[in-house]
């Protein structure tokens, strides 16, 4: 093995400049659900946990108000893009292939300490986000409504 070589390899593949990616908002109509929905068991057990017992300490709290506040926060799964770059939790409530006609509405690029969060949000109160340590920048002003597909964050 020749170390001299490898070194020179490492130090120039350092050197290079690292490639711009540009992520697009996902299509709802092709997300899969990779969690289950909660049942109606394990709802009104975490509810009495959670509002129950310790009401005091969650005094404040709006959706320990009644169990129909708990339950819409609470009856949601997991959801991914396709392509499993993106993540949303949905609620189960929500109609079966209502995902399908869902309209991109707009895209936001924050910052949450290291990470950036690329949100994309849909009718209906669906967020699809993305998390990344990289450097990103919503292109145009985040409105989406006139062109879906201009909808894209470029990150480097």
């Amino acid at each position: 093995m020749n170390h001299p070589l490898i070194a020179l390899a490492l130090t120039l593949g350092a050197a290079l400049p690292a490639l711009a990616d540009t992520l697009v908002c996902p299509d709802p109509a092709s997300a899969v659900q990779v969690a289950t929905c909660p049942s109606e068991v394990e709802l009104k057990y975490t509810y009495t946990g959670y509002c129950g017992n310790d009401a005091r300490m969650y005094a404040k709290d709006e959706n320990c108000a009644d169990y129909q506040s708990y339950r819409r926060l609470k009856n949601v799964a997991l959801w991914e893009s396709a392509d499993g770059a993106f993540q949303a939790y949905i609620s189960c409530d929500l109609p079966a292939g209502a995902l399908k006609n869902l309209k991109l509405a707009s895209i936001a690029v924050t910052k949450q300490g290291k990470l950036t969060r690329i949100a994309c949000s849909y009718p209906e109160g669906i967020l699809f986000t993305h998390r990344t340590k990289a450097q990103c920048k919503a292109q145009g002003d985040g409105t989406c409504a006139a062109d879906p597909a201009a909808c894209k964050a470029n990150c480097d």
